[in-house]
C-alpha cells in the first residue's frame, strides 16, 4: 500500500479552518498530540484513533509551558523528518501534521516543530522573561501527587497546551497513552469539568520486547542504564502478580519494588499505589488501582505504571 502524504499545517487559523471544513463534509476528527521523536507507542495511538474517527490530526509541538527552567527542554530529542516519514507509513496514514508556531508568543514566528527548534535558545515560558503568556489551566487536586510533587509546573503546562490544541484542532476524539497515567486522567477530568465536547481515550502502554515502556527519552539512556531501567517493569510485574495472588497490603508491594529498582542503580522519585480515578494513595487494594513509578537512571527520568484489578 502506498504511503499517505500528510498535509503540514503550521498556522492556527489554517488548522481550525481545515478541521471545520472536514467536519462540514461529514468527517469525524481524531487527534493525537505529541512532542515528536515518535516511536511505536505514538503510532499505536494513531491506530487507536482510527477505531473511532476517519480523519487523523497529529500535532508535533515541544511545549515549553511544562518545563521548569532547570529541566530538559532545550535537549528534548527531535527528528522532524524521521517523524514525518513514520507518519506517512503508519497504518491508514495521517491526514494532517500540525506543527504550530510558539503557542505562548503572540508576536514571534519561531516555529514549534523539531526541525527548527534547536537553532536558537529555547526558553521555558515559566521563566521570568515569560513571552507574555499569563493564562493557565489547572486541575487542582489530580495534579498534586505523583509527578506533580517533583514537577510542580508540569501539569499546569500540560493542561494549558492541551486546552490550546483542543481549541485549535477541535477534534471529536483525542487519544493519550496510559504510560503517562496521571496526564491522561488530568486531561479526562479537564475535559469533563470545562465541558469540552471531546471523547478522551487512554491507549495501553506499548513496551519493548524486554519490557521497557516506550518513551522518547529512552534514547538518552546509556546502554548500561537502559539495562538497569528494566528493573521498573520487572518490579511492577512482580507486584501485579503478587497482588493478583492475594497480597493486598500496598506497603508489602511497594517496598520490594523500591528495593529492586534501587539495587539496579535507579533513584526512585516515587512508587505509589493509587486509586485509578482519584489518584489518591491506598493502603489496601480493595478496588481497581494503578501502581505508578518514576525513577532516575543517570540523567534520565522514566515513568511507568501497571493497572491492578483483583477479584
Amino acid at each position: 500500500m502506498a504511503s499517505k502524504e500528510p498535509i503540514i499545517i503550521t498556522e492556527k487559523d489554517e488548522m481550525r479552518k481545515w478541521t471545520r471544513t472536514m467536519r462540514a463534509q461529514g468527517h469525524t476528527i481524531g487527534f493525537v498530540p505529541t512532542m515528536g521523536y515518535l516511536h511505536e507507542g505514538h503510532l499505536s495511538l494513531i491506530q487507536e484513533a482510527y477505531k473511532h474517527t476517519d480523519i487523523i490530526v497529529v500535532s508535533i509541538y515541544v511545549n515549553p509551558g511544562q518545563f521548569s527552567p532547570n529541566e530538559d527542554l532545550s535537549t528534548y530529542p527531535s527528528d522532524f523528518q524521521g517523524d514525518f516519514q513514520k507518519l506517512k507509513s503508519v497504518g491508514n496514514g495521517v491526514d494532517v501534521v500540525f506543527c504550530p508556531n510558539n503557542l505562548y508568543d503572540y508576536g514571534n514566528s519561531q516555529t514549534g516543530n523539531g526541525s527548527e527548534r534547536n537553532q536558537e535558545k529555547v526558553l521555558s515560558c515559566v521563566e521570568d522573561k515569560g513571552m507574555g503568556h499569563e493564562t493557565w489551566v489547572r486541575v487542582e487536586n489530580l495534579e498534586k501527587g505523583l509527578c506533580g510533587k517533583s514537577r510542580p509546573v508540569f501539569f499546569r503546562g500540560v493542561a494549558t497546551v492541551v486546552t490550546k490544541l483542543f481549541n485549535i484542532v477541535e477534534p471529536d476524539v483525542a487519544v493519550f497513552g496510559k504510560k503517562d497515567y496521571q496526564q491522561w486522567k488530568i486531561i479526562q477530568r479537564m475535559v469533563r469539568d470545562l465541558e469540552f465536547g471531546i471523547k478522551v481515550i487512554g491507549s495501553e502502554i506499548v513496551r519493548e520486547v524486554d519490557g521497557l515502556a516506550m518513551s522518547s527519552r529512552n534514547v538518552k539512556l546509556s546502554p548500561e542504564n537502559r539495562q538497569r531501567a528494566l528493573s521498573i517493569s520487572r518490579a511492577l510485574s512482580i507486584s501485579k502478580f503478587q497482588a493478583e495472588k492475594g497480597q493486598v497490603n500496598c506497603r508489602e508491594l511497594i517496598n520490594p519494588a523500591i528495593q529492586l529498582i534501587s539495587e539496579a542503580g535507579g533513584r526512585v522519585d516515587y512508587a505509589e499505589i493509587v486509586e485509578q480515578e482519584s489518584l489518591e494513595p491506598v493502603e489496601t487494594i480493595e478496588r481497581p488501582v494503578v501502581f505508578c513509578v518514576a525513577a532516575w537512571f543517570g540523567e534520565v527520568r522514566l515513568v511507568d505504571n501497571m493497572e491492578i484489578r483483583i477479584n
